[in-house]
């Protein structure tokens, strides 16, 4: 099971996230199997799963994971807040009031080289209260050809993240898209405008929270109703 993490001292309580609650991502509500107790037979009584995410890591994670993960905290020892290894690939989750002092360290530092940052993207978890908000961070090593992945959270209290792009100009657009589609706010970012949606745009496209709508389809006299107006007849 994950473990909890202490808070550095000196940071205030949001910026470190409790991590025992990082292997659940939320739900996912089915519509076959019964619900419940009741005579549903019909097949569209619903199945509700937990969707978990991969359990914290325990040293050794094995190759160069270790020497990697050892040099970080040689640089940075409060910055991680728990490892992950899963399918191959390791995965730094980062305090993110640490994050703008890391990834220079991992760009610079003889040992890290981390030239490249490959992408940004950001993901929605409601049901993590607390940090709802994850931004994850690709990056390559060229010197020793080896890719990482940092991953730090906020929560939509407070969705704040502090920009990358004095580092890894590469992460303009990227952190420009992440906020347009989840509203995540990358301070010390040198123009954070919409870059998928028109300025003009109200909300933000991909949080779980966002209503679907859409506009009537007009089939030869049939019309389709926007998706946040149709119903399951079957239930």
């Amino acid at each position: 099971m994950t473990q909890p993490v202490d808070r550095p001292s000196g940071l205030p309580a949001s910026s470190v996230p409790d991590t025992s609650v990082l292997g659940v991502a939320g739900t996912r509500d089915g519509v076959f199997g019964v619900d419940g107790l009741s005579s549903e037979v019909s097949g569209f009584g619903g199945m509700h799963q937990a969707i978990m995410l991969p359990e914290a890591s325990q040293p050794p994670y094995g190759g160069w994971f270790d020497l990697v993960a050892r040099q970080i905290r040689t640089v940075a020892p409060q910055a991680i807040l728990q490892v992950v290894v899963y399918r191959g690939e390791v995965t730094f989750y980062i305090d993110r009031t640490q994050l703008t002092e890391l990834v220079k360290h991992l760009r610079d530092d003889e040992g890290l080289r981390f030239e490249a940052l490959m992408s940004v993207h950001g993901v929605h978890y409601p049901a993590q209260v607390g940090s709802e908000f994850h931004v994850i961070y690709e990056l390559m090593s060229m010197t020793h050809n080896r890719r990482i992945r940092l991953e730090t959270m906020c929560p939509a209290s407070d969705p704040h993240v502090p920009s990358v792009v004095a580092t890894y100009p590469m992460a303009n657009y990227d952190e420009r898209e992440v906020w347009d589609m989840f509203g995540v706010i990358f301070d010390g970012h040198p123009g954070l405008t919409r870059i998928l949606m028109p300025d003009d745009w109200v909300g933000h496209p991909l949080r779980k929270d966002y209503p679907l709508g859409g506009v009537p389809l007009e089939f030869k006299g049939a019309v389709v109703p926007p998706v946040d107006q149709r119903e399951n007849k079957a239930r």
